[in-house]
């Protein structure tokens, strides 16, 4: 018999009985209750451990009366659940609900699996579980001992069981894609399809057709019929990597996707539909996006159920030596040489020094020294230095030039050819050392008409 208690609260009648008989079905215990007055009463009386809470309870559709019952609910009770219930007019509404305290918003008509699916993730996440032990996690490929990493991979094996919306943050090559695979191989998803999608690499114009899909004929260069990615993470996993570059429009499209899990394939006016889990990442501050107007706030909260924020390696300098030596043992046995041994004063060394690229640039430094060093026992401080950008005080210094003087696009521009020559062209290198993704950079240098060698 499942515990927890459901409280009900909705004008329409016809509502609450629908939601009654949905959630009984899953051996919820519910309460309905129809006006705003007797919400304090049945609180104290019914202790619900979760409140499904409609946003309007008279002809007027503000949604004020919704956020008012919200208020007051949490002045009584700061840790309730709610989730709040919506029509897409009042969608910017729930987005105020959830700055207050509510957990989700569901839009009306309500998908009953979605609805459930929330419900039952926001108690497992929310509320102590008398087994929360039983999960047993797979090995991650994050590693790290730090209390940063142990942390972040128990609350994403807590995460993983469910199907909450997590959104990842960190620096570009703190292992953001890595941790999603991590919850979607703990995840009762597992068995099926983890789609991964750089959305910085998507146009505005191919948008629809890579995530929809389109049939053929459906526009000039539509050879053959192609299956969307959501489609393709049908009962998986779709990871939504630098979501924060996607453009206004395409948001909008997203963030139907998300909240309906229905799409239309372009070409076609039947309706499908996708039952997926969604994992979101970036390396950008998505609220002062939100602030300049460059992404909607509604598809933050619709991503942001749960955030996980990677740290750099410079915040946890304390787990590269064990990074250094799983590296070398992982490198050699992939390259079929012997394992060098790599001396302390190499270690110390290497700890002290700064990686703007984060794991990313380590492995890479590690991986040139072994390369070049193939045969070699004990690899010291001055086999890693000649593959290591040392920076003295002097040179890492920015000297910019006054203000007036050259325009913000200009000095990007003059930044991106620096960077590019420094590294004699090398994509990566150049992301790296500009601290950019490679699509981010590749879309500066398609916008400003900066020449590149492939």
């Amino acid at each position: 018999m499942n515990p927890y208690k459901i409280l009900i609260i909705d004008d329409d009648i016809a509502v609450c009985s629908s939601l009654q008989l949905l959630l009984r079905k899953h051996n919820f215990t519910t309460l309905t209750i129809q006006h705003p007055s007797l919400i304090q009463e049945k609180i104290a009386t019914f202790a619900p451990d979760l409140i499904l809470l409609d946003m309007n309870f008279t002809i007027d559709t503000s949604g004020k009366q919704g956020l008012k019952a919200l208020s007051n609910i949490l002045s009584l009770r700061p840790d309730q659940l709610i989730i709040l219930m919506t029509g897409w007019a009042t969608v910017q509404l729930a987005v105020e609900g959830m700055k207050l305290g509510a957990k989700d918003f569901i839009a009306k008509p309500w998908d009953n699996q979605s609805l459930v699916a929330s419900i039952k993730d926001i108690l497992t996440l929310f509320l102590p579980q008398e087994n929360s032990n039983e999960a047993v996690a797979s090995e991650s490929n994050i590693i790290g001992q730090s209390t940063t990493i142990t942390d972040l991979l128990e609350i994403a094996t807590k995460v993983a069981i469910t199907d909450a919306n997590v959104l990842i943050t960190g620096e570009s090559g703190t292992g953001k894609e890595l941790l999603a695979e991590y919850i979607h191989t703990n995840s009762k998803r597992h068995h099926h399809p983890f789609i991964k999608v750089n959305l910085g690499g998507i146009s505005e114009s191919l948008f629809e057709s890579e995530m929809f899909g389109h049939r053929k004929g459906a526009f000039t260069d539509a050879f053959s019929d192609r299956i969307g990615r959501f489609e393709k993470a049908d009962k998986g996993t779709i990871f939504l990597d630098e979501i924060a570059e996607l453009n206004p429009s395409s948001q909008v499209k997203l963030l139907r996707v998300l909240q309906e899990k229905t799409y239309e394939v372009l070409g076609s006016s039947d309706v499908s539909r996708s039952d997926f889990r969604t994992i979101s990442a970036t390396n950008q501050d998505i609220p002062s996006l939100i602030h300049l107007g460059q992404f909607r706030e509604d598809l933050f909260y619709r991503i942001n159920l749960i955030h996980l924020h990677i740290p750099s390696l410079r915040e946890r300098k304390e787990d590269i030596p064990l990074l250094i030596h799983t590296f070398i043992r992982k490198i050699a046995s992939a390259y079929g040489f012997d394992t060098p041994t790599i001396s302390d004063k190499a270690i110390h060394w290497l700890t002290q020094q700064n990686y703007p690229g984060n794991i990313r640039q380590l492995k890479n430094i590690v991986e040139r020294t072994l390369l070049l060093n193939i045969g070699k026992e004990i690899l010291d401080i001055q086999d890693f230095e000649k593959n290591f950008n040392v920076q003295s005080p002097s040179q890492s210094m920015i000297l910019l030039p006054e203000v007036g003087k050259i325009s913000l696009i200009d000095l990007e521009i003059e930044m991106i050819k620096k960077a590019l020559l420094h590294n004699d062209h090398s994509i990566s290198k150049t992301a790296i050392s500009l601290g950019i993704t490679r699509s981010s950079l590749y879309r500066r240098l398609e916008k400003y008409q900066i020449a590149h060698e492939s």
